[in-house]
């Protein structure tokens, strides 16, 4: 929009996505003290909103065909929209805890990333969190200051394997977060809410048993691309592939143009990808907005050549 562009967003939900579900980013340049995801989604909405962005939500895109330049999206309702560039920023979805158990007790005791408003019920109590990336870190982070004790469930070895250090280090050193290494949740106990867990430690067989009323997952996530199936490439954990990622004996037997695609954009022309759902991405909000306008300069390059 910024770039005098006609930009439609399409949004499923609410703008921000993953990002915009974190309890703290502290990460991102120009925020020296902070903010939260909802807070920076909020802004940017704002920012685009303010460039003439259209934005459709809650919308979500089911369906896309291709005509020449030209990319048909279908939506929910059974509406389509086209245009000449299409950026995919379709984020991913968390994984779900494999215990037996968590299905049935999703949103009564467990549950999948975390808000601030989650944060301010816990006090005087224990959470668990289950993950090893920046967003059980930023939200362990947060829920320290509301909950009596934060544990946090790792089933690898190290903390700081996926997790940035400086996030390591303000963990390690906060007296009411416990870090149990080689732990692992295999069930969750419970008749209309979350009771207790049962957790497999020291990286064999055995077990143990835990009261507990609240379980916050952070284990990591994929894109949804079902809809893009058949059109856009992607890589066996199903993350789209751009640029020289793409093979060009199997991905792009069917490329039309002389040129190559140019980085961050897929198989097919027109067509770009960024953030956590491209293949290979560092998953960070600030190297997703990097992409976006790197894509942009691409968009321009190719639209002025037709």
């Amino acid at each position: 929009g910024s770039e005098g562009l006609r930009t439609v967003l399409v949004e499923g939900e609410a703008p921000g996505g993953q990002a915009g579900t974190s309890s703290r980013i502290e990460n991102y340049l120009g925020f020296p003290a902070g903010l939260s995801g909802g807070d920076l989604a909020r802004r940017a909405v704002a920012q685009a909103r303010r460039f003439g962005v259209e934005i459709l939500t809650p919308q979500e895109a089911v369906g896309l065909r291709i005509e020449g330049p030209y990319k048909h999206i279908t939506l929910a309702d059974g509406s389509e929209i086209s245009c000449h560039m299409l950026m995919l920023a379709i984020g991913v979805s968390w994984n779900l805890l494999p215990a037996e158990g968590a299905d049935r007790l999703t949103g009564a005791g467990v549950y999948y990333g975390a808000s601030l408003s989650e944060a301010m019920h816990t006090e005087g109590r224990t959470v668990f969190m289950v993950g090893a990336g920046n967003s059980a870190g930023q939200a362990a982070m947060y829920f320290k200051d509301f909950a009596d004790e934060v544990v946090l469930l790792v089933r690898g070895d190290s903390l700081g394997a996926k997790m940035s250090s400086y996030l390591v280090d303000r963990i390690e050193s906060t007296d009411n977060i416990e870090v149990r290494l080689n732990a692992e949740v295999v069930r969750c106990h419970g008749e209309s809410r979350l009771e207790a867990l049962d957790l497999k430690v020291g990286g064999g067989d055995a077990t143990e048993s835990v009261p507990a009323e609240l379980l916050f997952a952070f284990l990591g996530a994929t894109p949804r691309i079902g809809w893009l199936e058949g059109l856009v490439a992607s890589d066996d954990a199903g993350f789209i592939l751009t640029g020289t990622d793409l093979d060009p004996a199997t991905h792009l037997r069917d490329w039309p143009l002389e040129r190559g695609p140019f980085m961050l954009e897929t198989n097919v022309p027109g067509i770009f990808a960024c953030g956590d759902a491209r293949s290979g991405s560092v998953k960070r909000v600030a190297s997703a907005v990097g992409e976006g306008s790197v894509s942009v300069s691409f968009m321009h390059q190719i639209l002025s050549e037709r």
